[in-house]
């Protein structure tokens, strides 16, 4: 009885020891960039806490072609430490701040063997549990075009052409209304005015056969006399 009453005691105080969940972190999918360029690298991460003051980033190397990876960057308790033996020996610089949860570095003065992955991880105490983030880095000559502005040129001009297609249909059917009014505005004409013609043939016919019938009882008047 005594346990239970000093384990609610505990509870409703809220000095039960918190227990960690789960934390997201983000990186770019790939970068491209030039020969002697440098590249920023972004991490950031996602926490339903605030952000802890034993925040922790921390920045793997995987070379393309090697199963294994070099520890390129770690900060940790306020302090950031930099590859000081590696490939990226005085290359890399912390752009990022830890307080807005942004463990971002910069590459500098690149070369084609950086070619790889790089791969975030960060840790925001007693939010522990999480997969890091990782980025791919393309060193090349020339940057070239992204399958991304491919893809948007190809949608761009299909949908022009679907545009066109369907100003042309609805133009023709325009030019097809606006014939077939003619032609019955035409028609309609004709036939108003064919009319107008057998109503007066029978009139202008009677006319000379009465005036025949005159001249025929004049003609008998003459005789008669």
């Amino acid at each position: 009885m005594l346990t239970f009453l000093a384990l609610a005691t505990v509870a409703f105080l809220g000095i039960v020891p918190q227990q960690s969940q789960s934390i997201v972190i983000y990186t770019g999918w790939e970068r491209h960039a030039l020969v002697g360029s440098d590249v920023r690298l972004s991490c950031s991460f996602f926490s339903w806490r605030w952000t802890s003051e034993d925040v922790t980033f921390s920045w793997t190397y995987r070379p393309d072609g090697s199963r294994d990876s070099i520890s390129i960057f770690h900060y940790t308790g306020g302090a950031a430490y930099l590859d000081n033996k590696g490939p990226f020996r005085d290359r890399v610089e912390f752009v990022g701040n830890p307080a807005r949860r942004d463990g971002s570095i910069v590459l500098k003065n690149l070369d084609f063997n950086d070619n790889g992955t790089f791969t975030c991880d960060a840790k925001n105490p007693p939010d522990i549990v999480g997969r890091p983030s990782s980025v791919r880095l393309l060193v090349f000559e020339t940057v070239p075009i992204q399958a991304g502005v491919i893809t948007g040129a190809i949608i761009g001009v299909v949908l022009g052409l679907l545009v066109l297609i369907v100003v042309i249909y609805y133009l023709m059917r325009f030019l097809v209304a606006r014939r077939v009014f003619n032609l019955s505005v035409s028609k309609h004409g004709k036939k108003k005015k064919e009319g107008s013609q057998q109503r007066q043939g029978p009139a202008a016919s009677a006319e000379p056969s009465k005036a025949s019938s005159e001249k025929k009882k004049q003609e008998s008047r003459k005789d008669k006399k």
